[in-house]
Protein backbone atom coordinates (compact mmCIF):
# COMPACT_ATOMS: atom_id res chain seq x y z
CA UNK A 1 0.00 0.00 0.00
CA UNK A 2 1.13 3.36 -1.33
CA UNK A 3 2.81 5.87 1.56
CA UNK A 4 -0.20 8.61 2.42
CA UNK A 5 1.02 12.01 2.54
CA UNK A 6 -0.15 15.29 3.00
CA UNK A 7 1.43 18.37 1.47
CA UNK A 8 0.84 22.22 3.00
CA UNK A 9 2.44 25.35 1.81
CA UNK A 10 1.11 28.40 0.68
CA UNK A 11 3.15 28.60 -2.64
CA UNK A 12 1.36 26.67 -5.35
CA UNK A 13 3.26 26.53 -7.71
CA UNK A 14 5.78 24.27 -4.76
CA UNK A 15 2.50 22.44 -4.00
CA UNK A 16 2.11 21.11 -7.83
CA UNK A 17 5.83 20.52 -8.21
CA UNK A 18 5.75 18.66 -5.04
CA UNK A 19 3.14 16.61 -5.86
CA UNK A 20 3.74 15.66 -8.99
CA UNK A 21 7.29 14.57 -7.45
CA UNK A 22 6.01 12.54 -5.01
CA UNK A 23 3.47 10.70 -7.37
CA UNK A 24 6.27 9.65 -9.72
CA UNK A 25 7.82 7.98 -6.41
CA UNK A 26 4.43 6.14 -6.09
CA UNK A 27 3.48 8.15 -3.00
CA UNK A 28 -0.31 8.85 -2.64
CA UNK A 29 -0.99 12.50 -1.97
CA UNK A 30 -4.11 12.26 -0.18
CA UNK A 31 -4.44 16.16 0.84
CA UNK A 32 -3.18 19.76 -0.49
CA UNK A 33 -3.52 22.27 2.49
CA UNK A 34 -2.70 26.40 1.68
CA UNK A 35 -2.14 27.71 5.28
CA UNK A 36 -1.35 25.53 8.74
CA UNK A 37 -4.92 25.83 9.81
CA UNK A 38 -6.64 23.51 6.49
CA UNK A 39 -3.94 21.50 7.06
CA UNK A 40 -4.75 20.79 10.60
CA UNK A 41 -8.26 20.53 9.76
CA UNK A 42 -7.63 18.03 6.43
CA UNK A 43 -4.93 15.61 8.97
CA UNK A 44 -7.92 15.54 11.32
CA UNK A 45 -10.36 13.77 8.38
CA UNK A 46 -7.65 12.08 6.02
CA UNK A 47 -5.21 10.63 8.67
CA UNK A 48 -1.81 10.67 6.40
CA UNK A 49 0.82 8.84 7.55
CA UNK A 50 3.16 11.64 7.02
CA UNK A 51 2.56 15.53 6.73
CA UNK A 52 4.97 17.63 5.01
CA UNK A 53 4.80 21.28 6.10
CA UNK A 54 6.09 24.77 4.91
CA UNK A 55 7.29 27.37 8.36
CA UNK A 56 5.71 30.44 6.44
CA UNK A 57 2.08 29.76 5.91
CA UNK A 58 -1.25 32.24 6.74
CA UNK A 59 -3.28 32.02 9.76
CA UNK A 60 -1.20 29.44 11.12
CA UNK A 61 2.13 29.16 10.51
CA UNK A 62 3.86 25.38 10.10
CA UNK A 63 5.68 25.28 13.36
CA UNK A 64 2.64 26.21 15.39
CA UNK A 65 0.51 23.37 13.11
CA UNK A 66 2.98 20.77 13.53
CA UNK A 67 2.28 21.32 17.72
CA UNK A 68 -1.56 20.76 16.61
CA UNK A 69 -1.08 17.58 14.72
CA UNK A 70 1.21 16.18 17.54
CA UNK A 71 -1.71 16.50 19.79
CA UNK A 72 -4.71 15.35 17.25
CA UNK A 73 -2.77 13.08 14.72
CA UNK A 74 0.19 11.50 17.20
CA UNK A 75 0.65 8.95 14.56
CA UNK A 76 1.01 11.40 11.52
CA UNK A 77 5.32 11.80 11.25
CA UNK A 78 5.77 16.16 10.20
CA UNK A 79 8.49 17.18 8.04
CA UNK A 80 8.82 20.72 7.92
CA UNK A 81 10.17 21.56 4.35
CA UNK A 82 11.66 25.51 4.26
CA UNK A 83 13.92 28.06 3.13
CA UNK A 84 14.80 28.70 6.54
CA UNK A 85 17.92 27.29 8.61
CA UNK A 86 18.90 29.49 11.20
CA UNK A 87 18.90 28.12 14.68
CA UNK A 88 15.48 29.07 16.11
CA UNK A 89 13.76 27.66 13.70
CA UNK A 90 15.33 24.13 13.78
CA UNK A 91 15.12 24.13 17.50
CA UNK A 92 11.73 25.10 17.92
CA UNK A 93 10.79 22.31 14.78
CA UNK A 94 12.93 20.23 16.86
CA UNK A 95 10.58 21.19 20.12
CA UNK A 96 7.15 19.99 18.48
CA UNK A 97 9.09 16.83 17.63
CA UNK A 98 9.04 16.79 13.81
CA UNK A 99 10.17 13.57 12.05
CA UNK A 100 12.35 15.53 9.45
CA UNK A 101 13.60 19.23 9.06
CA UNK A 102 14.24 19.71 4.84
CA UNK A 103 16.02 22.61 3.29
CA UNK A 104 14.02 24.21 0.17
CA UNK A 105 17.34 25.00 -1.25
CA UNK A 106 18.62 21.38 -1.60
CA UNK A 107 17.88 18.89 -4.28
CA UNK A 108 14.29 17.20 -4.69
CA UNK A 109 16.39 13.95 -3.95
CA UNK A 110 16.37 15.45 -0.18
CA UNK A 111 12.68 15.92 0.72
CA UNK A 112 12.39 11.82 -0.94
CA UNK A 113 15.51 11.22 1.37
CA UNK A 114 13.57 12.47 4.49
CA UNK A 115 10.72 10.65 3.29
CA UNK A 116 12.18 7.40 3.52
CA UNK A 117 13.84 7.89 6.66
CA UNK A 118 11.14 9.16 8.53
CA UNK A 119 8.97 5.93 7.20
CA UNK A 120 11.59 3.87 8.55
CA UNK A 121 10.67 5.99 12.10
CA UNK A 122 14.32 7.61 11.87
CA UNK A 123 14.71 11.52 11.90
CA UNK A 124 16.23 13.57 9.19
CA UNK A 125 17.90 16.64 8.91
CA UNK A 126 18.87 18.41 5.64
CA UNK A 127 22.97 18.63 5.30
CA UNK A 128 22.79 22.11 5.55
CA UNK A 129 21.15 21.90 9.27
CA UNK A 130 24.55 22.85 11.50
CA UNK A 131 25.19 20.35 14.02
CA UNK A 132 25.22 23.12 16.75
CA UNK A 133 21.85 23.53 16.24
CA UNK A 134 21.64 19.97 17.53
CA UNK A 135 23.56 20.88 19.77
CA UNK A 136 21.46 23.57 21.29
CA UNK A 137 17.82 21.41 21.21
CA UNK A 138 19.72 19.06 23.15
CA UNK A 139 21.09 21.75 25.59
CA UNK A 140 17.52 23.55 25.97
CA UNK A 141 18.81 26.79 24.49
CA UNK A 142 15.43 27.77 23.77
CA UNK A 143 14.17 31.18 21.18
CA UNK A 144 13.06 34.28 22.76
CA UNK A 145 9.69 32.91 21.65
CA UNK A 146 9.34 29.80 23.77
CA UNK A 147 7.72 31.86 26.39
CA UNK A 148 4.61 32.52 24.16
CA UNK A 149 1.62 30.16 24.76
CA UNK A 150 0.44 28.14 21.23
CA UNK A 151 -2.62 30.06 21.74
CA UNK A 152 -1.00 33.51 22.31
CA UNK A 153 1.39 32.57 19.27
CA UNK A 154 -1.84 31.75 17.20
CA UNK A 155 -3.06 35.37 17.94
CA UNK A 156 -0.11 37.36 17.71
CA UNK A 157 0.27 35.82 14.12
CA UNK A 158 -3.25 36.82 13.11
CA UNK A 159 -3.06 39.88 14.51
CA UNK A 160 0.47 40.90 12.75
CA UNK A 161 -1.65 39.64 9.36
CA UNK A 162 -3.52 42.35 9.83
CA UNK A 163 -6.56 40.95 11.42
CA UNK A 164 -8.50 42.99 14.02
CA UNK A 165 -9.39 41.93 16.98
CA UNK A 166 -12.94 40.53 16.45
CA UNK A 167 -11.59 39.30 13.15
CA UNK A 168 -9.15 36.98 15.34
CA UNK A 169 -12.07 35.98 17.76
CA UNK A 170 -13.98 34.50 14.87
CA UNK A 171 -11.31 32.72 13.20
CA UNK A 172 -10.17 31.28 16.27
CA UNK A 173 -13.66 30.57 17.89
CA UNK A 174 -12.80 32.83 21.15
CA UNK A 175 -15.05 35.80 22.35
CA UNK A 176 -13.58 39.18 21.83
CA UNK A 177 -12.81 39.82 25.02
CA UNK A 178 -10.82 36.30 25.53
CA UNK A 179 -8.80 37.77 22.43
CA UNK A 180 -8.43 41.42 24.07
CA UNK A 181 -7.09 39.55 26.68
CA UNK A 182 -4.51 37.41 24.65
CA UNK A 183 -3.04 40.42 22.96
CA UNK A 184 -2.87 42.57 26.39
CA UNK A 185 -0.64 39.61 27.71
CA UNK A 186 1.48 38.94 24.70
CA UNK A 187 2.14 42.52 24.65
CA UNK A 188 3.05 42.29 28.72
CA UNK A 189 5.59 39.39 27.99
CA UNK A 190 7.43 40.56 24.74
CA UNK A 191 7.44 44.17 26.02
CA UNK A 192 5.97 45.71 23.14
CA UNK A 193 3.45 48.43 23.67
CA UNK A 194 2.33 48.52 19.90
CA UNK A 195 1.24 46.50 17.00
CA UNK A 196 3.93 47.83 14.76
CA UNK A 197 6.36 46.35 17.22
CA UNK A 198 3.89 42.85 17.23
CA UNK A 199 4.38 42.83 13.11
CA UNK A 200 8.43 43.49 13.48
CA UNK A 201 8.37 40.98 16.22
CA UNK A 202 5.87 38.14 14.41
CA UNK A 203 8.87 38.99 10.95
CA UNK A 204 12.06 38.49 12.96
CA UNK A 205 10.53 34.94 14.77
CA UNK A 206 9.19 33.55 10.97
CA UNK A 207 5.53 33.59 12.31
CA UNK A 208 4.65 35.71 8.79
CA UNK A 209 6.99 36.44 6.07
CA UNK A 210 7.80 40.17 5.43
Amino acid sequence: MALRILLADDHLVLLTGMKALLQREGYEVVGEACDGREAVEMTKTLQPQIAVLDISMPGLNGLDAAHKLRKLSPQTKIIILTMHKESPYVVEALEAEVSGYVLKTQAAQDLLDAIKAVAANKVYLSPGISQIVVDAYHAKNRSDGAELTLREREVLQLIAEGHRTKQVATLLGISVKTAESHRGRIMRKLGIHDTAGLVRYAIRRGLISP
